[in-house]
């Protein structure tokens, strides 16, 4: 008989190589959780905990700071020590006083930059694609797993829908309310997400549509003129004159 479903473990050469793990010390690497962000794209708080913030010497250590509910995600508790943390996750250590915001990075990928209290409220999200439901209301779908509904009053001209595919909603947390909204066009600040160019940094100069062969691209001006050129999905705006959160080197 076949397997049924995922699997519950990871070797270290399997892993991603974002993770800040050596590949040969052991055999064994914790697995993420299912949740909020592929496996590609999160780290198991496990491995935050220990290898990138440096609270534990060894995983055991690391399960018993997070059992204890030491550690919140976005806002909630979280005792799962393979939960996956990701693009834009909150991380607070109530009891230190610590906040931190996981941001793209290069090499890094994804990696935390302390945060203030205030701005540890909010988290930017991205609009990866809309649903019309039942009754003509409209369902954001959102980079992390999160939903978000819109009512409409009258579908045949739904006026309360002003979001697009691309752009970034400022959501309170954990209760999820809209703050704000950042609109993916070109004069907004973005950072690039994934891919070889991530970390960079700059304003939008321009949107070229794709086709059917290529996907739609961005192109992003840094300091000093610098141009950077992606995929449009790999960039995410985080301000419109500025930043609106804290990034890698302030």
């Amino acid at each position: 008989m076949g397997k049924k479903g995922g699997l519950r473990h990871l070797k270290r050469y399997k892993a991603p190589a974002h993770w800040p793990i050596s590949k040969k010390a052991f055999v064994w690497a914790p697995r993420p959780s299912p949740g909020p962000h592929p496996i590609a794209n999160c780290i198991p708080l496990l491995i935050l905990v220990r290898d990138i913030l440096g609270y534990a010497h060894t995983s055991r250590e690391a399960k018993l700071i997070i059992s204890r509910g030491a550690i919140k995600v976005d806002g909630r508790v979280r005792r799962d020590e393979g939960y996956p943390v990701g693009l834009m996750d909150v991380v607070e250590i109530p009891e230190a006083g610590l906040r931190f915001r996981m941001v793209p990075a290069p090499k890094e990928v994804l990696a935390p930059v302390e945060i203030d209290e205030s701005e540890a409220s909010f988290k930017l999200c991205r609009v990866m694609g809309k649903t019309t439901i039942k009754g003509g209301n409209i369902q954001l779908n959102l980079h992390d797993g999160r939903n978000v509904l819109l009512r409409i009053a009258d579908p045949r001209n739904p006026i309360e829908d002003g979001y697009s595919t691309g752009d970034v909603l400022k959501l309170s947390i954990p209760n999820q309310s809209i703050l704000g909204h950042l609109k993916f066009e070109p004069g907004s600040f973005a950072i690039v997400a994934y891919g070889k160019n991530v970390g960079a940094v700059g304003r939008i100069t321009s949107i070229e549509p794709g086709t059917a062969l290529r996907p739609a691209t961005a192109s992003l001006e840094g300091e000093g003129g610098s141009i950077v050129r992606t995929v449009a999905d790999y960039v995410f705006v985080v301000g419109r004159e500025a930043p609106e959160i804290r990034l890698r080197g302030g």
